[in-house]
C-alpha cells in the first residue's frame, strides 16, 4: 500500500515536460564541437520563427540523453560518425563549416544526406530528425505555450452561478 501512494505521488514528476534544468547533467557523449554542431543541425530541422527554434529549446541535449540512456550502443556510433560527415560534406561541397553555412546551404546538406545511397547517412537524418521533433513537441516550451496541455483535464467548478432559462416547451405555449 506504501509503494502504491509513493508512485501516486512521485507520478506527476514523471509525467512532466521536460526542460534543459530537468535533464540530469553526467558526462557528454559528444564532444564540445560535437555538440555545438548537433545544435546547428537541430535548428536547420526547426528553426526559429516566432517560436523558439530547437537550438534555443535544448533540443540538442536532450537528442544526447535520448541517445545515451535509451538506445543501443549503434546508435550511439550513428549520432557520432554522422556528425562527422554532416561536417565533412560541408566542407567537401562548400569549403567551410556547417556552422558558417547559410539556412539554404544547410538545407541543401541534410537533404542530400537524406536522400544519400549511403545507408548511415540516411540512418543519421532519420535519427536525428525524429528525436528533434519528439524533443521539440514534448519540451516545456512547447507544451504550455502552444499546445496548452493540462496534465489533468476537466476542472470542478463548484460555485458557479446558475441562470435559469424559460423551461417552457412549445407544446405547452400553444395550449
Amino acid at each position: 500500500m506504501a509503494v502504491a501512494l509513493g508512485g501516486l505521488v512521485s507520478l506527476p514528476g514523471w509525467a512532466n515536460n521536460w526542460n534543459q534544468a530537468t535533464l540530469p547533467s553526467g558526462t557528454s557523449l559528444l564532444a564540445p564541437r560535437a555538440d555545438a554542431l548537433l545544435a546547428e543541425v537541430v535548428e536547420t530541422i526547426i528553426p526559429a520563427t516566432n517560436t523558439p527554434g530547437a537550438k534555443a529549446l535544448g533540443v540538442h541535449t536532450f537528442i544526447q540523453k535520448i541517445v545515451t540512456d535509451c538506445m543501443e550502443p549503434s546508435a550511439q556510433e550513428t549520432l557520432t560518425k554522422g556528425l562527422t560527415a554532416v561536417e565533412a560534406l560541408a566542407r567537401k561541397n562548400d569549403s567551410q563549416s556547417f556552422a558558417s553555412l547559410d539556412a539554404s546551404q544547410r538545407t541543401a546538406l541534410l537533404k542530400t544526406m537524406s536522400q544519400s545511397t549511403e545507408p548511415d547517412q540516411k540512418e543519421f537524418f532519420s535519427l536525428v530528425k525524429g528525436l528533434t521533433i519528439r524533443g521539440y513537441m514534448s519540451s516545456e516550451y512547447v507544451m504550455n505555450n502552444i499546445v496548452h496541455y493540462e496534465m489533468v483535464p476537466g476542472r470542478y467548478h463548484g460555485c458557479v452561478p446558475v441562470v435559469a432559462k424559460n423551461t417552457t416547451s412549445k407544446n405547452q405555449q400553444n395550449k
